[in-house]
């Protein structure tokens, strides 16, 4: 069994945080990786997800569909929108198209009313802010969105983005009930924050995996 793993932003601690998850979910399954980091450059450039590196993200779920892939899990939250706006595709060449942080803010709605939304991109932030929003409306809650954009952490070597971030998490600590991080490579993160400030932090490669597996058992191609 084959699935797509679709990158827009390839460091190595995502690619290893994310296969380790599916990993834990499916086993040993073959995937197919797409990778083009022009496009969150593009969408960092331009403030948001514009014309050509949509046709370009779109272009790589079709590819993994050719290739074989019989699901496909759309890593980067700054374009979850793209896989939004295919779904109906999805559903009729049978092969779905699954974003990591949806049911990551699904379980924060779950887990509070007041939730702060960290990451070093800015333009990571509203399309989280709006799924998070869509899951308040969906479960009937309403929420408080508490912004925590950590400046100057993006690059930084493992220490030393677990220093910056710990700082920033300190900052909204006392206003919000769960923090939820807006890019999936901040996830090895999640426990060592969690511990330092006593609140609750949910990363997204462990749902979108775990969701990935739903949606191959609702296809009928993975058995429990």
């Amino acid at each position: 069994m084959k699935i797509g793993l679709v990158y827009t932003s390839t460091t190595p601690e995502l690619i290893e945080l994310v296969e380790r998850e599916v990993r834990k979910q499916l086993g040993e399954v073959q995937a197919v990786s797409l990778q083009d980091p022009s496009i969150l450059t593009e969408v960092r450039e331009e403030g948001c997800v514009t014309a050509a590196p949509a046709a370009r993200l779109i272009s790589m779920y079709m590819r993994a569909v050719e290739e074989g892939a019989e699901a496909i899990l759309n890593i980067c939250s700054s374009v979850g929108e793209v896989a939004d706006s295919v779904q109906a595709a999805a559903k009729y060449i049978g092969v779905p198209i699954v974003r990591i942080d949806e049911e990551m803010c699904r379980e924060a709605v779950r887990r509070g009313r007041r939730i702060g939304v960290m990451a070093t991109l800015p333009t990571t932030l509203e399309p989280t802010k709006g799924t998070i929003r869509r899951m308040a409306r969906e479960c009937g809650k309403k929420v408080e969105l508490i912004d925590c954009l950590v400046e100057g952490a993006f690059g930084l070597d493992q220490e030393q983005f677990r220093g910056r971030m710990t700082e920033m998490a300190r900052t909204i600590a006392d206003q919000v009930d769960v923090i939820v991080f807006a890019q999936g490579s901040m996830a090895y993160c999640e426990e060592y924050i969690a511990e330092k400030i006593g609140k609750i932090v949910l990363s997204s490669p462990r749902f979108g995996a775990a969701e990935l597996k739903k949606a191959l058992i609702a296809k009928g191609v993975y058995k429990q």
